[in-house]
C-alpha cells in the first residue's frame, strides 16, 4: 500500500469516527431535551404525544385528591385559561399546595391526562418557576385580547 493510499484511508477513518461521535452526541442531546408547554398549548395540541415534556402553572384550588394507596395524587394545573388533569404517583414536594405554582414533567396519556414522573414546587413565598410565570402571563394576555372590556359591546 502506497503512502498516499494509507493517508486517504486514515482520513476516511477519521471522518467516519467523527461522524459516529457527532451522531452519538446529537442523539444524547436530543433525548435529554425536555420542552415546556402551558396548559393552553397542551389543550390546543401543540405538545408532543410520544415524548416527555413539562407543563407548568398553578395547582387549581379544590382539585387535589389522593387515592387510597396514599401515593397516587390527582390534581389539575391551570394557566387561568385552560386546565390539564395531572396524575402523579409518588411523594409530592413539601411546598406543593393548591393555588401555588408547580412544574410537572411527564407524558400525555391517550385519554388527555398528563401522567407526571416528577413534580416540582416553588421554593419560597415569592418564587414562581420562570416557565410557569411566563405561561400564566401569556395566558392572561391572550385572555385579555379575547374578552372585550365591560360596557363596550
Amino acid at each position: 500500500m502506497k503512502k498516499r493510499h494509507r493517508n486517504l484511508l486514515l482520513i476516511a477513518v477519521v471522518v467516519v469516527a467523527l461522524g459516529v461521535v457527532a451522531a452519538l452526541v446529537l442523539n444524547a442531546f436530543r433525548s435529554n431535551l425536555v420542552f415546556f408547554f402551558s396548559p393552553t398549548q397542551v389543550v390546543n395540541g401543540e405538545s408532543p404525544h410520544e415524548r416527555t415534556f413539562r407543563i407548568g402553572g398553578l395547582v387549581e384550588k379544590g382539585s387535589l385528591s389522593r387515592e387510597a394507596d396514599g401515593v397516587t395524587a390527582h390534581f389539575r394545573v391551570t394557566d387561568t385559561v385552560k386546565t390539564i388533569p395531572v396524575t402523579y404517583k409518588g411523594l409530592l414536594p413539601d411546598l406543593f399546595k393548591e393555588g401555588k405554582g408547580v412544574v410537572a414533567e411527564g407524558r400525555l396519556s391517550s385519554s388527555g391526562e398528563f401522567v407526571a414522573s416528577q413534580v416540582l414546587a416553588k421554593h419560597d413565598e415569592n418564587y414562581m418557576p420562570p416557565e410557569a410565570a411566563s405561561a400564566l402571563e401569556q395566558a392572561q394576555k391572550a385572555q385579555k385580547t379575547l374578552v372585550p372590556p365591560q360596557g363596550k359591546q
